[in-house]
């Protein structure tokens, strides 16, 4: 038998074995992920049913009354009360690894596919690069807005910083819809204020060119030259504090960072304050400027005063939201403070 055939059948053998090691692996790995669906599935029919049972304890609960009871009795019951209180967030917490429906949101875009991250890892990287993700193009739509308000000065560079705007907005929504899916905690007005946001690029983008557009054109540029600068010094301010807490334990691992002002950027410096309030106020001037700017004689463009709208919604939205979020630190700070005298 020649060399050349006595090496190629010591290599196929070796590649026969090798062949046969994956075949094992690859049947042991889909009976594995058999196992994992059925325990998927029990999880999550069993934290349903610990759900409504814990809500029936709780209306059950209400209606004791504690008078007349010992007070070890009392010291159970509140314990009891207590744990109640706590085992929503625990079940929160399971069901973050655990496959669920899509909301209506990621339907319409993605349809059904599952995006539920099935490790810490994974949910921690992800988390990451949509910080990442948010720095990067917060950089590069600072950088468009200067080169538009300095040097560049034709409609169609304002059209593709719109149009950045709008891909940025979109793409962001998409993202936290799929850390919120993940155990993310960001709600309320800072995932609807991304939508508006959209809302406003998009109209921005099809404003066409006229004596109208050029008057605020600039406006808009400054507006959106500072509203970048601020976002980068939120961004290291806030992920500075999440990174201190989180090694404290007092912050969940997929808590992000916000386009405004929470109660756990309370701790250290507040500095940041005072830059969102004149940037809140510089919305309602924009607000403010279009919708006079859609009481002239010669203006024909609907985009004017939708625009104004978006603006007017903007402001109210980020400054009735941030108001409220440092009356509720305050408050909390001065219940505190007799504890500690």
């Amino acid at each position: 038998m020649p060399p050349s055939l006595t090496v190629a059948l010591q290599k196929w053998e070796n590649l026969e074995e090798e062949y046969n090691q994956i075949q094992e692996s690859h049947r042991l790995y889909l009976q594995k992920l058999d196992q994992v669906s059925t325990l998927q599935s029990n999880c999550t029919s069993s934290i349903v049913r610990q759900r409504q049972r814990l809500k029936d304890i709780s209306e059950l609960m209400k209606k004791c009354n504690k008078d007349g009871l010992s007070e070890e009795d009392v010291k159970t019951f509140d314990r009891i009360k207590e744990c109640i209180k706590a085992r929503p967030n625990t079940l929160f917490e399971m069901e973050s690894f655990l496959p669920k429906n899509n909301g209506l949101y990621l339907k319409l875009v993605l349809g059904n596919v599952d995006v539920t991250l099935l490790s810490k890892q994974s949910k921690f990287a992800y988390k990451e690069e949509y910080e990442k993700f948010k720095l990067y193009v917060t950089f590069l739509l600072l950088l468009f807005a200067f080169m538009s308000y300095f040097f560049v000065n034709f409609r169609f560079a304002d059209m593709l910083f719109s149009f950045l705007l709008v891909w940025y907005y979109c793409t962001l929504t998409i993202r936290e819809s799929v850390l919120i899916s993940n155990g993310s905690r960001i709600k309320g007005w800072w995932v609807f204020h991304h939508y508006i946001s959209a809302f406003l690029s998009g109209v921005m983008l099809t404003w066409p060119d006229g004596h109208l557009y050029r008057s605020f054109r600039n406006q808009f540029l400054a507006y959106s030259l500072y509203q970048g600068m601020v976002h980068c010094m939120q961004y290291y301010y806030q992920s500075g504090c999440l990174y201190r807490l989180r090694t404290l334990g007092e912050r969940h691992n997929m808590d992000l960072t916000v386009e405004g002002f929470q109660s756990w950027m309370w701790r250290g410096l507040t500095f940041l304050l005072p830059f969102l309030f004149f940037g809140h106020f510089w919305q309602l001037y924009n607000g403010l400027s279009l919708f006079r700017m859609s009481q002239l004689t010669d203006c024909k463009e609907w985009q004017v005063s939708m625009c104004g709208l978006s603006f007017l919604i903007l402001f109210m939205g980020n400054f009735f939201t941030t108001v409220a979020v440092v009356r509720t630190k305050m408050k909390s700070k001065d219940q505190e403070k007799p504890k500690h005298l």
